[in-house]
Formats: structure tokens, sequence, C-alpha cells
């Protein structure tokens, strides 16, 4: 999987992106076959925001927008939140028979 990290309106330290990787391709373990992801760091009016896009089949896209004192905070509230998105629909629906 494809993971772009993007920083706008400012500079995020390498440690930083090496960390958004890191929890982006945790998170993407838990979706059916992700193709890509996107995590977008901008400054607005002094608040840090986190954008995170995951691409998956069928032109799904799980969005979450955080903002927070820090990016880190605003990073790992954003992942949670695409992971809550994700826990909410299951990947496949169970094929069992009827009669088991």
């Amino acid at each position: 999987m494809r993971t772009t990290v993007t920083a706008r309106h400012c500079d995020i330290p390498a440690e930083l992106r090496e960390r958004a990787e890191t929890l982006v391709a945790k998170v993407a373990r838990a979706a059916h076959r992700p193709q890509r992801a996107e995590v977008v760091f901008d400054t607005d009016h002094g608040r840090k925001v986190v954008e995170l896009h995951l691409y998956l089949p069928r032109g799904q896209v799980k969005v979450a927008s955080a903002e927070a004192d820090d990016f880190r905070s605003a990073l790992d509230s954003a992942v949670a939140k695409v992971r809550n998105q994700l826990d909410k629909n299951p990947r496949r629906a169970s094929r069992r028979s009827a009669t088991s």
C-alpha cells in the first residue's frame, strides 16, 4: 500500500512522518485490501490539523480529520476515527449456510 504524507503551511519532523506511516500501516491491516492512504498535516490559526484519507476498493474512502494543540495528538485522534469507521463496517459478510 502506498502512503503519502504531506505538510501544508508547516514543517514536520522526520519522526512524525515515520509515526504517521507506521500508524497508517497498522490501521490498514484492519481494512479489506487497502489501496492507498494520504495523511495531510496543516496549521490553521495556531491549531494543528491532521486529515487522513484511506482509499479502499470500489471507490470507498474513509476520511477522518482531527484538530489538537500538537500534531501527535491530532494524528492519534484521526487514526482512531478511521479505525472506528472500519470497525463499524465488517470486511465481508459471512458466507455460512443457513443450516449450519
